[in-house]
């Protein structure tokens, strides 16, 4: 039997464990350790598809889940290129909630032309953006766009108002590692490339600027 112990995994970090073994040990029994309900469906369905059967068992401090391979099955190849951001570990929101809007900025200023043009759009455009209502879920920032979660003034005034309305803020941590402002990052989750593909997959609409 092969054992995964995945405490303390962030997701999908327990079903990417889980892909690496099957794919390069094929194990008949596979025995994985989680710590949180979100990541034992996850592995569960994941080794479903995989041609596993499952079984789990609460443990006291997680999840034990028992993958045994189906007969004659062959695990790991059928699907090479699957989307592995659909086993986030994101809490699903309810059926009156359903819509989740994604805003995906770029820059710190709107169109070319005039930069000077270009940050009184974007600051006009993030005023606006509470006009979308519960669907607005969540703001991605990346390259020249984290510079908005850095400069004092109207921009950042009006990105701290939509995370007090409960609109999520990522922004890239490469990014302002790049542009040398870690540790001038003054709003938002500093964030990887991981979650912002998992973002775009489950949001219901994307919106780049």
């Amino acid at each position: 039997m092969r054992k995964l112990n995945c405490f303390g995994l962030a997701c999908p970090g327990p079903v990417l464990k889980c892909k690496e073994v099957i794919e390069s040990e094929s194990p008949e029994l596979l025995e994985v350790l989680v710590d949180n309900a979100a990541a034992k469906e996850n592995v569960c369905r994941f080794l479903k598809s995989r041609s596993y059967s499952v079984e789990t068992k609460e443990e006291k401090e997680g999840f034990r889940v028992l993958g045994k391979l189906s007969d004659g099955a062959i695990p790991g190849f059928e699907n090479e290129k699957e989307d592995l951001s659909q086993y986030s570990c994101e809490i699903t929101y309810s059926p009156d909630t359903q819509d989740k809007q994604l805003v995906f900025i770029t820059s710190n200023v709107i169109g070319h032309g005039d930069d000077i043009l270009g940050q009184k759009l974007m600051l006009n455009f993030l005023k606006t953006l509470p006009e979308m209502g519960k669907s607005l879920w969540r703001i991605i920032l990346l390259n020249g766009g984290v510079k908005l979660a850095t400069e004092d003034g109207e921009v950042l005034e009006a990105l701290k108002e939509l995370e007090r309305s409960g609109v999520s803020i990522l922004v890239c941590g490469t990014c302002l590692d790049f542009f040398k402002l870690l540790d001038k990052k003054k709003i938002g989750e500093t964030t990887n490339m991981l979650d912002v593909v998992t973002s775009l997959q489950m949001a219901t609409k994307v919106i780049k600027i």
